[in-house]
């Protein structure tokens, strides 16, 4: 991790907590990785202010907010210039059912997560990916299931499990 602190068993052990419960108190977690309080603390907001934690949120189901359909969109440039990259990237920044954008390597430039309240409604999306600047071709993955959503394994911390 070139720019982040190095991270000790300890950082590990933290990392590994906050991942299976984002919401733990923080005596709670200093308790459980066997440190201090106040240096949990301090520990967690270097962890926070160096970029290892990118940030802690609620992980929502899509479909309690009524959006039936997650799709991957695989999008292929005209052009892998800098200034197309860039472009599309920009455009996509504006959409909000688009959840994630990846760029890529190979023969798709781009990969993104998608939600949609319907197949008509995923539809009007790849229609709008279709009239971006520069798109030369789109192929969708509607999901049809989860099969695993796993935190990041830490190296040299303790053991995932499930």
């Amino acid at each position: 991790m070139a720019g982040s602190p190095e991270l000790d068993a300890i950082d590990r052990r933290i990392l590994a907590e906050l991942q299976a419960d984002g919401r733990i108190r923080m005596n709670e977690l200093a308790d459980r990785v066997g440190i201090s309080h106040p240096n949990c603390l301090r520990r967690v907001r270097t962890l926070r202010s160096s970029g290892v934690i990118k940030s802690i949120r609620a992980s929502v189901d899509e479909r309690s907010l009524g959006y039936e359909v997650v799709v991957f969109v695989s999008i292929q440039l005209d052009s892998q210039h800098q200034t197309a990259l860039e472009s599309f990237e920009a455009a996509i920044v504006t959409l909000p059912w688009v959840q994630q954008c990846w760029r890529l390597s190979g023969d798709a430039d781009f990969l993104l997560k998608c939600v949609s309240t319907g197949v008509e409604g995923m539809s009007r999306q790849l229609r709008q990916f279709a009239a971006l600047p520069g798109v030369r071709a789109i192929r969708s993955f509607p999901v049809l299931g989860l099969s695993k959503d796993a935190p990041l394994p830490i190296p040299g911390g303790p053991p995932q499990t499930g």
